[in-house]
């Protein structure tokens, strides 16, 4: 477990690095050089040629671009490499093969297994998990000749596919063929079993060779001779107004006619500045938003962004025209907030306000306007659950940056009225435009790096969902009880800290599995109709256990984002069904011989404060609905009693929530359950009319 976490914060430290190192590499050369071609003397690749370059003299020479060029389509061409078949992993997997056979026969000479035990004891095998019902079925009602028939059949499909060999990536295919070695002398019953058996006994013995591959590859590579390139005196390299490419640069430097000026102390002061800046950058985040370094796709997102509005700068402020003040600064910060928190914004609006100083000539005047409208903006989006909030920051951000000019147009001695104007109508229109920006890219941002932002939230809020609506019809008792544990945790949410409508919306899925079978759930029975008691312990806890995984197969076909998964996976934790163990303990008459592990959740337990506050809202919801309690401290108790199992069952220990939150979630839920569990005073009954 311990070697587990170090190498867990070797890996978070390994990406973190990674990214600053990017984001600082970005950073320097974006704040050193033009990203557009400009007047330079010195072409880069990607400028326009402000004249035809043509070579002064005859010149062959090894071409490095080109030779790169034949060399990756060389290596290109060279497929995978695969090791031999294996026979010993073959043999490996015929004598799996045997055990299995085996195990099923025992299977079906037992007398006194129902159906749904001899279904559920094949379906226990790892092979056999995803085996069809009809197949598992079909298996233990076979004659012996039959059965016999078909553990030949499937040993000899098995060691013919087996000895042929079945590459790693091709097991699918090796399988689908394993259908057409079956005998054909079996009958169709028969044929079905030893397929699917078959198919699922196979297994790869030929795997990828990463170093013969490598080795083919770098073989390719060498084989390909040097491309030599000639250029014929007063032969034009470039055109004019022609793009310089790679190519033509390196014809430059062949013949002496590219002289770069690069002020590589300049460089390296704003080498420093980027690590400064991702330095400090770091540290808030640490202290204030930890998550946006824990969690790859966020870290992922802030670096892209930064990069992306950096760009933004280098392309935009160094035109000395109303361009620069059209820079839209408020839209990263909108972004950054709705998307990763208030401290990313308020950080990002920082370090992208300075760059904007930087590049445009070491203006404090756009430091300034770009810092103040970022951080603005950062202050005046709270709840993004309407583009309205996200234009009238946009507009707050743009009266703040209206202020800037002004009082940096009063400090001028020689005002220029024209500019001054178009100044602040860029200023007002860049209020406009980040809005319009941060709302694109809320929906963008949103699905591509699977964040919880509030226009998903509220969407998938809708009643109007599909998967609600399947909810309400097939589950109606199910949905009610949604709708009140969503009402607990997202007020409870609310005393923390924490989403109120990420926790909401959450607690809407969080059993959508009971669609599968709603009528085993205690909130869509009639009364006094209860299906399990018709069914042994175990399948009893199958079925109660299912309906996680049965959320988590709808969902995935619903496209549910991850964030909403976790609720449905983490909302029982590890947690015992309960009922149904002390009904196999008491047939059993002696706990041991009742694996425990068959009657427990598969978990995992809640990782995050949201997914636990769900947790202990579907629990005490239940409880104080089965148990009815009469007296406010009758309900108190059984909320109490809850609180202290998950606490002591050790459901909460991979969830950061402290003690003291859940003091506060406690006392939450009591008052919210007071209010819809109250007694009620009985109606008088109408007196007799004489």
């Amino acid at each position: 477990m311990e070697r587990g976490l170090i190498g867990q914060k070797w890996l978070l430290w390994g990406r973190l690095t990674v990214l600053a190192l990017v984001l600082v590499t970005v950073s320097t050369f974006l704040l050193s050089f033009p990203v557009l071609p400009s007047g330079r003397v010195v072409l880069e690749v990607g400028d326009v040629a402000p004249r035809d370059i043509r070579s002064p003299r005859r010149i062959t020479y090894e071409s490095t671009i080109r030779t790169a060029e034949q060399q990756q389509q060389a290596e290109a061409a060279v497929p995978p490499v695969y090791t031999a078949p294996d026979p010993n992993l073959a043999r490996q997997q015929l004598e799996r093969a045997r055990q299995v056979l085996d195990y099923l026969s025992a299977v079906r000479a037992d007398p006194y297994a129902t159906p749904a035990q001899r279904r559920a004891w094949i379906v226990a095998v790892p092979e056999l998990k995803d085996l069809p019902p009809e197949i598992a079925d079909l298996l233990p009602t076979l004659s012996d000749e039959s059965w016999n028939r078909v553990q030949l059949e499937v040993l000899n499909v098995v060691a013919e596919t087996m000895r042929q060999g079945v590459r790693e990536d091709s097991i699918d295919q090796a399988r689908r063929q394993a259908a057409s070695l079956v005998s054909l002398d079996l009958s169709s019953d028969e044929a079905s079993v030893t397929t699917a058996l078959a198919q699922r006994l196979i297994a790869p013995n030929s795997f990828y060779d990463e170093e013969a591959t490598r080795r083919a590859r770098q073989a390719a590579r060498e084989s390909v001779a040097p491309v030599v390139r000639t250029l014929e005196a007063n032969e034009i390299i470039i055109r004019e107004g022609q793009r310089v490419s790679a190519l033509d640069l390196e014809a430059l430097q062949e013949l002496g006619l590219q002289q770069p000026r690069t002020r590589w102390t300049e460089v390296a002061a704003n080498g420093i500045l980027s690590v400064l800046g991702v330095l400090l950058m770091g540290v808030v985040l640490a202290r204030f938003q930890p998550d946006v370094l824990q969690e790859g796709r966020k870290s992922l997102l802030l670096t892209l962004l930064l990069a992306l509005f950096l760009v933004l700068v280098r392309l935009m402020v160094p035109d000395r025209s109303v361009l620069r003040y059209l820079f839209p600064a408020p839209a990263l910060a909108m972004l950054a907030t709705a998307t990763l928190g208030a401290p990313v914004g308020l950080v990002a609006s920082l370090l992208v306000g300075a760059a904007t100083g930087l590049i445009g000539d070491h203006s404090l005047e756009l430091a300034t306007y770009a810092t103040v409208g970022g951080i603005v903006a950062t202050f005046a989006v709270r709840q993004t659950d309407r583009p309205a909030v996200l234009f009238r920051a946009g507009l707050i951000a743009a009266a703040a940056t209206v202020g800037v000019l002004a009082a940096f147009a009063l400090f001028a001695v020689h005002p220029d009225p024209l500019s001054f104007g178009l100044a602040l109508a860029g200023a007002v229109t860049n209020g406009v435009i980040s809005a319009s920006l941060a709302l694109a890219g809320l929906f963008l941002l949103g699905p591509l790096f699977d964040l919880p932002t509030t226009f998903r939230l509220l969407e998938l809020s809708r009643p109007d969902h599909p998967l609600l609506q399947r909810l309400l019809r097939e589950a109606p008792g199910t949905y009610h009880h949604s709708l009140m544990v969503a009402s607990m945790a997202e007020q409870a949410a609310e005393r923390i800290g924490l989403n109120p409508l990420l926790v909401r919306v959450g607690a809407y899925y969080h059993d959508v599995g009971k669609i599968a079978r709603p009528y085993f759930f205690a909130e869509n029975q009639l009364e006094g109709t209860n299906p399990h008691d018709q069914l042994d312990p175990h399948t009893s806890a199958q079925v109660i256990i299912g309906h996680v995984q049965d959320g988590l197969e709808l969902a995935r076909r619903y496209r549910l984002p991850r964030w909403i998964r976790a609720f449905i996976a983490e909302h029982h934790g590890t947690s015992r069904a309960g009922f149904q163990y002390e009904r196999a303990v008491e047939q059993a008459g002696d706990p041991a011989w009742v694996n425990e592990a068959d009657f427990r959740h598969r978990g995992p337990r809640p990782r995050s404060r949201e997914t636990a506050l769900v947790m202990l809202a579907d629990r005490c919801e239940a409880a104080v609905r089965a148990r009815r309690p009469a007296t406010p401290e009758d309900l108190a108790q059984v909320v109490g009693e809850m609180f202290r199992e998950v606490l002591e069952t050790g459901q909460l220990d991979d969830c950061p929530i402290t003690l003291r939150e859940l003091n506060e979630v406690q006392q939450s839920f009591v008052y919210t359950l007071k209010g819809v569990f109250h007694p009620r005073l009985p109606y008088p009954t109408p007196a007799a009319r004489g």
